[in-house]
Parts: structure tokens; C-alpha cells; sequence
């Protein structure tokens, strides 16, 4: 092949490698470089989004952190002004005793020195009263205790308080919508219309159906008015003072505690008949009327109290133990209001400790809401609760002028404070979804739409 041809076949190679680099490889490249682009933009803004989830579940995790810490600090506070209280107590016994026996002792010198026999002979001796010295207060400061698992969890415990934080905790983005959207929907709530019961003091409210209300005070006598004030029914029970509680059965049939026996009361025909009977020494007072058809009775001797569940006439369970055989519930002589929840919890407000306690159904303490969650000037007075169909624990707070609103986990989801509840008392809730609220000073009862 001449030299010629050899040079004009590699000519034409190289201007087809120009001409395929140029039409073909190149605007490949540029594609696959654009598309990188695109890749790079999308990332990073993929990315960008991250950071700001990340920053949104810090927040969360810092609101539950400064939720568990408030918590933990008003623990501690109101332990230290309990045991303070009980130490300052006891030591004011003590130097009031050391006072009185200052004064035995001028009295007796006094007798030594006389000669008038009646006081000689009249003389009392308090030296086994002195002898038996009053017994110390044993204060036990509980510890703070703390678990971290790095990484997964975070937990710390103070006495019965325990709270925990972990990864799989619902603290997400998606649960802080729906819980911000069900305080929204609470922040509509109005007075629909306010009764006047001619009932004076008012203690006690039972719904029946949408319109109509059981109420009573402190005498024999129990009315049922309509959202109007009109009387529409008027039973005498057969209690020596009043009912110590009222309540409304699945199948609408009126019920009440006698406080004076040991008795609850059903309505039948317009009469009452003795429909349960507790146990010997123990006093019905506070009522719920489950939506299986139990009844819960909440009974006390006097000093203690306990939940006891009825399925009709059977005793099914009683409660007033935790698991570790502890006391749940203060002694006292104040009585326990009681509720069941959608998930069977019980929520019982035990006044002897102005706290409510929530039970699981094994009988194990899952928490206890003291009210400083809402941040009220008093401390919390709660008198009665109940659960609506959306599992949500409302109590009624006499020394706040609000109802507590819960969800059943524990976390206040709002304060009704602006319906004009003054010393609210009684509580109960209507088949139409409408709290009735009773006010023992003026007898009248707030009927309240609290969510939309």
C-alpha cells in the first residue's frame, strides 16, 4: 500500500473518532453531567430536609425532657415540704411536751412546799405519760436514679416516679400534628347553656340520654331537670341524710350509694331496692357505671379506701394494692371519685392526696397527674372524673375554677377555665358528648360543648 493511502485511511479515522466524540460521547457526557446535577441538588436538599426533622424531634424530645424534669423538680418540692411539715410537726410535739413538763414540775414543787392536803391528795402523776417519749420520724429522702443505654434509652427514677425516654418513643413529628390538632379542637369550648337546679349546695350530676340530668344535695331527694330547668321527675331514696353518689346504669336506670349503710340503691318501679351490699365495715360512697355494665363502688372504713368492681351482685375485683403490695391509694377520710377508660385503665381521683392515680388492668400504677402540669395558681382539687369515647381522662378542680382534660397516656391536653366554673364539683357526660358540670354554691349546672 503507498504511503499516500495509508495516510488517508488514517485521516479518515481520526475524523470519524472527531466526529463521534463530538455527535455522540459529548452530549452523552453533558446528559450524565446535568443528570449528576440534578442528582447533587435533589440530595442535597433531601438532606437539608433531614436536618430540619432532626431539629423538629429535638424540639419534642427537649419539650418531654423539660415535661419529665419539671415533673421530677415538683416531686422533690412538694416531698421536701411534706417531710419538712411532718419533722416540724414532730419536733413542735416535742417541745411542747418539754413545756408541760416544766410546768409539772413547778406544780409538783409547788405541792411539796404546801400543807393543804387536798392538793397532796389530788395530785395526778403524768410520769408514764412522759415515759413513753414519742417515737422519731423516720424521713427517707428517695434517691434519683438514672439508666442510660447509649444510644437507645434514657431513664430516671424518683421513688414511684419513673419516666423514660427511647428511641421508639412516640414522640414523632406525625403524633405531635395530631395532638397539637386535638388541642385546637379543645380550645373551642363554650357554654351551650347553664341550668338552675333549685338544688343548694349541688353535689352530685348523672346525664341521662342528651337533654336530662339527675341531681342532688344534701338531703333525700333526688331530681332529674332537662337542659331547660324544667323538673321532670322527683325520687326520695331511702338514705337517713343523702346520697353519697349517684349514677345512671347502661340500661338508664338510677343508682346511689347510702353512706349511712353499707348499701347501693337501684331505682325500680319509682322505689328503691337494695342492689348491692359491701362488705362489712367498708361504706359505699363514689360510683361508676362501666360501659360492659360492672359498677365500680368506691368504698372506704373511714381511714382507707378501695375500688371495688360488681358484675350485678359479684364482687369481681378490689383494688387498693399495687403490684409490689403497696398502698395505691392515701389514707384519709376524704373518698376516691372513679372512672374506666376505653383501654381499661382505671382513673380514680384520691382527694386524701389532691392527686389522680391511673391503674392498669393487672392492678400496676401507670401514673400519677398532681395537676402541676397545668400550671394553676392553687394546687389541684380534683373531685370527680370521667372518660369520654376518645379515651380522654376530664376531672373537675374545685380550688382551680377548671376541668382537666388528659389524654390517657397522662399528658394535660387542656385547661377549661373560661366557662365560668366556679368550684366545680360534680361531673358527668351526656350521650350527645356534652359535659354537665355541677356548681354546689349556686345549684346550677354549665352544660359544655368542649370539643368540636
Amino acid at each position: 500500500m503507498e504511503q499516500n493511502e495509508i495516510l488517508n485511511k488514517k485521516k479518515n479515522e481520526i475524523e470519524k473518532e472527531n466526529l463521534e466524540i463530538e455527535s455522540i460521547i459529548i452530549p452523552n457526557y453533558k446528559k450524565k453531567t446535568k443528570d449528576t446535577e440534578r442528582k447533587i441538588s435533589k440530595t442535597i436538599g433531601t438532606f437539608d430536609e433531614l436536618v430540619k426533622e432532626t431539629e423538629k424531634h429535638r424540639k419534642l424530645w427537649h419539650q418531654e425532657v423539660d415535661k419529665i424534669i419539671n415533673k421530677l423538680n415538683s416531686l422533690i418540692k412538694s416531698k421536701r415540704e411534706n417531710y419538712i411539715t411532718l419533722l416540724e410537726s414532730h419536733q413542735s410535739r416535742l417541745k411542747n411536751l418539754i413545756s408541760d413538763m416544766i410546768q409539772t414540775m413547778e406544780r409538783n414543787k409547788n405541792i411539796l412546799n404546801t400543807n393543804r392536803v387536798s392538793e397532796v391528795t389530788n395530785y395526778k402523776s403524768k410520769l408514764k405519760q412522759y415515759r413513753n417519749i414519742p417515737a422519731d420520724i423516720d424521713v427517707k429522702v428517695p434517691s434519683l436514679n438514672t439508666k442510660i443505654v447509649e444510644g437507645r434509652e434514657i431513664g430516671i427514677e424518683f421513688g414511684e416516679y419513673r419516666a423514660t425516654l427511647t428511641q421508639t418513643a412516640s414522640f414523632t413529628a406525625t403524633n405531635k400534628v395530631s395532638y397539637e390538632n386535638m388541642k385546637e379542637s379543645l380550645d373551642k369550648a363554650m357554654v351551650i347553656s347553664t341550668i338552675s337546679t333549685g338544688v343548694l349546695p349541688l353535689w352530685r350530676v348523672a346525664c341521662v340520654g342528651t337533654d336530662e340530668v339527675w341531681v342532688s344535695g344534701d338531703d333525700e331527694v333526688i331530681k332529674r331537670v332537662d337542659i331547660h330547668g324544667s323538673l321532670q321527675e322527683s325520687v326520695t331514696t331511702a338514705c337517713r341524710t343523702f346520697p353519697a353518689d349517684i349514677c345512671v346504669t347502661r340500661e338508664g336506670e338510677l343508682i346511689y350509694s347510702d353512706s349511712t349503710t353499707e348499701n347501693v340503691h337501684i331505682f325500680r318501679h319509682g322505689k328503691p331496692e337494695v342492689m348491692i351490699t359491701t362488705p362489712r365495715g367498708w361504706r359505699p360512697y363514689r360510683l361508676y357505671c362501666t360501659s360492659s355494665g360492672d359498677i365500680l363502688v368506691n368504698v372506704s372504713n373511714y381511714t382507707q379506701n378501695k375500688i371495688i368492681r360488681y358484675q350485678g351482685t359479684i364482687l369481681k375485683m378490689e383494688m387498693d394494692k399495687d403490684e409490689h403490695g403497696n398502698p395505691i391509694f392515701k389514707e384519709g377520710y376524704d373518698i376516691l371519685a372513679v372512672a374506666e377508660n376505653i383501654n381499661g385503665d382505671i382513673s380514680v381521683c384520691d382527694g386524701n392526696a389532691d392527686i389522680l392515680v391511673v391503674v392498669d388492668k393487672a392492678g400496676r400504677v401507670r401514673f400519677r397527674y398532681d395537676g402541676s402540669q397545668a400550671m394553676r395558681e392553687k394546687t389541684s382539687g380534683p373531685r370527680y372524673i370521667l372518660t369520654d369515647t376518645a379515651g380522654q381522662i376530664i376531672m373537675t378542680d374545685i380550688n382551680n375554677a377548671c376541668i382537666h382534660i388528659l389524654d390517657k397516656n397522662g399528658q394535660l391536653l387542656k385547661c377549661v377555665d373560661n366557662c365560668g366554673l366556679d368550684k366545680p364539683y360534680g361531673l358527668s357526660l351526656s350521650s350527645g358528648g356534652t359535659l354537665w358540670i355541677g356548681l354546689p354554691d349556686s345549684g346550677k349546672v354549665k352544660v359544655i360543648e368542649y370539643m368540636k
